[in-house]
């Protein structure tokens, strides 16, 4: 079975909601391109931003803080692109975010390029990081809450999760090559990373242009009334937050698990934990390409994945070294690779064809409300011992686990 392409039945099964009509042929390959192409490029800056604010004379605070202003905008306007989109067609408000995107980076680009250049003072540096990787993670919005919506619009309910999971494994590979890409063109300069990644959007935008279906408008719908406490996109949204919340709790603790717990130098550690997060993307391609030909249903995804990335997380205390450390990563990124299609999936079955946006947007905000407070509550809950973080990480994993499904 392909994920590509998809017909849409009259009647979504097990919801006895109707989905939209598609218009014309639909192929997952643009959706494809452009997540991997703005995965990609956003990792290789996270990849490069400390050196460049070491030599641009960024304290880390500031450093980090350009990195986080992406995840709250990311957040904040999820929704409104979704809802945007159920008004005024997928084609159009996806382009748009596209296009933003690729121009933002730009912008961000020339802000790096002319501070090594001319070297102003640090606060300028920082006021231009944050203005434009604000505006990438703005634009960055609207690609996966449009792209989930245009996949609910074309793919039939049984087949979302797959089509969702191949999107997701688009990702992965984003996550891993942005920094791998970047560690390899450094040597030359840390502009020539930025320059050739930034190539990426353009090539994405130019892709959808040709071939995103171009379906009717939808002016004068009902669209965005889709509440955040709407029941049936309670659970979904839970599911989302702890899904995100727990990645973004791993990813940024990891670091000082090298330290404290295994007790390495600050230079093998930084080492260690970047093959350990190269773990996390590895294990998220592999089982998300493995989820576009199981077939299984978004709950028992969701309780599979849960339940390994729980088992992954209480591994954690058992870890005394690099190998081990490497393979509870690896698990723990293989539950979420099951969990991450599923939640999104569940969303889309859960509503009616005009709110597939909004509730694609909602998820988004959960996930961008997972990622801004994982790492503080990650990095506080560490002062207290290192396994910490991870037993909260396998509790809540647990939960989602254990959380019966409502019936349609």
């Amino acid at each position: 079975m392909r994920p590509e392409t998809g017909s849409v039945p009259l009647q979504d099964s097990g919801t006895g909601v109707p989905p939209a009509a598609p218009a014309g042929h639909f192929s997952l390959r643009p959706l494809l391109a452009a997540n991997l192409a703005c995965t990609l490029s956003m990792m290789a800056f996270v990849a490069l931003v400390g050196p460049i604010a070491r030599l641009l004379g960024l304290a880390p605070w500031q450093a980090g803080a350009s990195v986080t202003v992406g995840g709250l905008l990311w957040m904040l306007l999820a929704r409104v692109w979704g809802a945007a989109s159920d008004r005024h067609g997928r084609r159009p408000v996806l382009l748009a975010g596209a296009a933003g995107f690729a121009l933002a980076y730009w912008a961000m680009v020339g802000v790096i390029d002319a501070s090594l250049h001319w070297r102003p003072a640090p606060l300028w540096v920082f006021a231009g990081l944050v203005l434009t990787r604000g505006a990438i993670g703005a634009f960055y919005a609207a690609v996966p809450s449009v792209g989930q919506a245009l996949v609910a619009d074309h793919v039939p309910s049984e087949r979302r999760a797959a089509s969702l999971a191949a999107l997701g494994a688009a990702s992965a590979v984003g996550m891993v090559a942005g920094p791998a890409l970047a560690a390899t063109l450094a040597p030359q300069g840390l502009s020539l990373p930025l320059h050739a990644t930034g190539l990426l959007p353009l090539l994405a935008l130019a892709v959808l242009w040709r071939t995103l279906p171009r379906g009717p408008r939808r002016e004068g719908m009902v669209s965005g009334a889709l509440a955040l406490s709407d029941p049936r996109m309670r659970r979904c949204m839970c599911v989302a937050f702890a899904a995100m919340f727990s990645v973004a709790v791993a990813q940024s603790t990891v670091g000082f698990f090298a330290l404290d717990r295994l007790a390495l130098p600050p230079a093998e550690a930084a080492r260690t934990a970047g093959l350990a997060l190269t773990c996390v993307g590895v294990a998220l391609i592999a089982v998300q390409v493995m989820a576009t030909r199981l077939g299984w249903t978004p709950q028992r995804m969701i309780r599979t994945g849960a339940l390994v990335a729980a088992a992954g997380g209480a591994g954690m205390w058992f870890v005394s070294g690099a190998v081990p450390l490497y393979i509870a990563f690896a698990t723990m990124a293989a539950g979420m690779g099951w969990v991450f299609p599923a939640f999104q999936a569940m969303a889309a079955n859960a509503v009616q064809a005009h709110e597939q946006g909004a509730a694609a947007g909602a998820i988004g905000a959960a996930q961008g409300l997972g990622m801004v407070s994982g790492p503080l509550v990650g990095t506080l809950l560490h002062g207290l011992a290192p396994v910490v973080p991870y037993a909260l990480l396998a509790l809540l994993m647990g939960a989602v686990a254990l959380w019966p499904a409502r019936r349609p």
